[in-house]
């Protein structure tokens, strides 16, 4: 079973010595070091209108209101932000903290603990193949990222087949094909086919020819467009009528540029199709990185109501293959503050 969380330090093998030597830990680590970089980097904004909330003398009300005004800003949402302000104020009363600039690490703990409930490692390999469809809103960067993601997959050892299902948008087909060439895998894909028939076929090619996934391209909208949703809807139900079992993950796509309104999308594709999982993309520049803090505390409800978290498998923060990453809730939190 392939399982795609944040990546580990390998330990190298010795040769001469038991020891790695530096230079081996430096090669092993700079990847992640350089996601971080960028992560930190696409964050910049919201993390500079939080952090500046700490440069003042004293602890008080004010510093508390200020806080609320820029959590406010960047879309953690009016619940999320009373949920930050409460668990941050006893935080400083159980540690005793007097310094401003203290309140900072504070905060970064407590988004992170909020957080965490999203960290969910995605696995391939229970079901052979994986069936995962990908849902989204045009822009949302779907599409490419499922190319990432197929790259992804791949350098983790995982054989994958893509599903052009994306036939109501023009070049959709041509885009997923280019990712198919740059990745080195196959794609499905009819002429004008109808998206749950191009669905079927994948999924029962992709048993046959022993993938360990097939990813599914849908085609971009919005939740108001009913008869797109239908059309997912039904897409769903006949990816079951190839596997029973499928599909075996539900992906959306959201772009984290649109803050609330990208909660009120997974909402209204959760209550369509029962979704398992999100990519989050075009972190890169925003100001409104505090959405993930509505969603989890949006996630801790559907616990209560006896469900579970949708977690967020993977985060994006610019175009190139390398710019999506497994999600971490810990350099989410530590990349927000700056």
């Amino acid at each position: 079973m392939f399982s795609f969380f944040k990546k580990k330090t390998p330990n190298p093998t010795p040769t001469h010595s038991p020891e790695p030597s530096d230079s081996a830990f430096e090669t092993a680590t700079r990847p992640r070091q350089n996601w971080l970089i960028r992560l930190g980097h696409g964050l910049k904004r919201t993390g500079q209108n939080l952090s500046s909330v700490f440069t003042g003398t004293r602890i008080d009300d004010a510093l508390y209101e200020e806080l609320e005004a820029a959590l406010l800003m960047a879309d953690a949402g009016v619940q999320a932000t009373e949920y930050l302000l409460r668990d941050l104020k006893q935080r400083v009363k159980d540690t005793g903290t007097t310094e401003p600039a203290a309140v900072k690490n504070l905060l970064a703990a407590s988004i992170e603990q909020l957080l965490r409930p999203l960290e969910k490692p995605l696995q391939v390999g229970q079901f052979k193949p994986t069936v995962i469809m990908v849902a989204g809103v045009n822009g949302a960067g779907k599409t490419t990222s499922i190319g990432k993601l197929t790259r992804h997959l791949s350098d983790n050892g995982a054989t994958v087949l893509l599903a052009a299902a994306d036939t109501f948008r023009a070049a959709a087909k041509e885009q997923l094909g280019v990712w198919a060439h740059r990745n080195e895998v196959e794609i499905i894909s009819q002429a004008g086919g109808d998206p749950a028939a191009v669905s079927f076929d994948a999924v029962t090619a992709g048993k046959a020819r022993g993938r360990d996934v097939v990813l599914v391209d849908t085609a971009g909208r919005l939740p108001t467009q009913l008869h797109l949703m239908d059309e997912l809807k039904k897409i769903k139900r006949v990816v079951q009528k190839a596997d029973a079992s499928a599909p075996h993950e539900v992906l959306l796509v959201i772009d984290g540029n649109t803050g609330q309104n990208a909660l009120a999308q997974v909402k209204a594709f959760d209550e369509a199709l029962g979704l398992t999982g999100l990519i989050v993309t075009k972190l890169d520049g925003t100001a409104k990185g505090g959405v993930l803090a509505a969603i989890a505390l949006w996630g801790q409800s559907r616990v209560a109501a006896g469900l579970s978290h949708v977690p967020v498998y993977f985060i994006g923060v610019g175009e190139a293959l390398e710019d999506l990453e497994t999600f971490s809730a810990q350099e989410f939190a530590n990349a927000l503050l700056g």
